[in-house]
Order: C-alpha cells, then sequence, then structure tokens
C-alpha cells in the first residue's frame, strides 16, 4: 500500500458513482419552506453565478471553466433540466439539475444548497422533488457522483435516499483557485499547495 503524490496546483479527490435501477416506492413529501423554480435557457452569467454560490465551497468548478458556447449548448440543451431551489423570499439557495441525454438514464449532474442550509433536513425534500422529477417514463436508471470534497454527509445522503454504489475512481484536477476560476480563500478545508 502506497500513496500517490499529488502534484502543487492540484487537487485530488475520490468519486463514488451510486445509481438507483428502480422508482422509490411511493412515501409521503417531506416538508420544506422551499420551492423549485425550473430554468428554461437560463443567462450563462445566472446560471454560473447560483452554481459558484452553491458549489464553490466544495470546489464546484467544471461549469465556471467552459467557454460560455459550450455551456450554453448544455444547460440550453431540451434533454437538461434545471431549477433554482428558492426561500420563501424567492432568493435562490439551491440547485437541481437533470440530464436525460443518454437513453433510458437520468443524471443528476447537480445537487446541492448554499452551505448556510446544510443540516436544516432540507435536502430530502430537494431528493423527493429531484427523484419525482427523474423518474419520468423511459427512464430506467438515475445516477449520481459525489466525491470526498463534497460535504461529509453527502455519500452517505445518497445511500439513505436508495442509491447504490457502482464505480469508486480517484480524480486529480488543476485547483481551481490556482486556475483563478475561484477565490484564493475559498474551501478553506481544502489546503491550497500552490
Amino acid at each position: 500500500m502506497g500513496l500517490t503524490p499529488v502534484d502543487a496546483g492540484k487537487v485530488a479527490t475520490i468519486v463514488t458513482s451510486l445509481e438507483m435501477r428502480a422508482r422509490p416506492k411511493p412515501a409521503p413529501m417531506p416538508m420544506a419552506p422551499l420551492s423549485l423554480m425550473r430554468w428554461k435557457m437560463p443567462a450563462a452569467a445566472k446560471y454560473r453565478a447560483l452554481f459558484e454560490r452553491v458549489g464553490a465551497p466544495w470546489l464546484w468548478f467544471s461549469r465556471l471553466a467552459m467557454d460560455e458556447r459550450e455551456l450554453l449548448e448544455i444547460i440550453h440543451d431540451d434533454r437538461v433540466n434545471i431549477w433554482a431551489v428558492c426561500d420563501r423570499a424567492g432568493i435562490e439557495v439551491g440547485i437541481v439539475e437533470l440530464d436525460f441525454r443518454h437513453k433510458a438514464q437520468c443524471e443528476i449532474s447537480f445537487f446541492g444548497l448554499v452551505p448556510e442550509l446544510g443540516g436544516k433536513g432540507y435536502g430530502r425534500w430537494m431528493m423527493a422533488q429531484t427523484l419525482a422529477a427523474a423518474w419520468r417514463p423511459g427512464v430506467e436508471r438515475v445516477w449520481v457522483h459525489t466525491c470526498t470534497l463534497d460535504g461529509p454527509s453527502a455519500l452517505g445522503f445518497y445511500i439513505r435516499s436508495g442509491f447504490t454504489p457502482f464505480a469508486r475512481a480517484v480524480e486529480i484536477f488543476p485547483d481551481p483557485r490556482v486556475l483563478g476560476l475561484l477565490p484564493r480563500e475559498t474551501a478553506p478545508q481544502i489546503p491550497l499547495l500552490a
């Protein structure tokens, strides 16, 4: 057993992929003071702003690194469904993105709330809403991935939600703080080695 060095300016994480092969049994919908607002063809800047608010603490950066044309090709595709999670005041506090571009599959591409709402039980409501939207006619598999950079309860949350792990991989990528995609003080729990 040994360690694999990670170069300065890079970040490493263990990615776990999980899947659900059958629609969950009906259950009462959890309550939350939140709502989902469908975003059809959002502006790139608006999408990126919410993506960063939700994901920066976990170093989400993939959509920040894309050029605008590439991003719009994805988020304006009719087979990609995006919702902003809104609080009672209408403030966008989370994101759900479902990708139906592969036949009979739905990938939960992005799922998260702003850090201030973590641990309040709203994730159960959000997941119930997400699964209701994901399991549309013709879908045989819903899947998601999480990594060790995500919140510490993310993997357990997905398993408790009915997902089964099916693959694990190590991902090494340039640190988005070094690239200037996120401020250097972002995600202080993940050491920046420049």
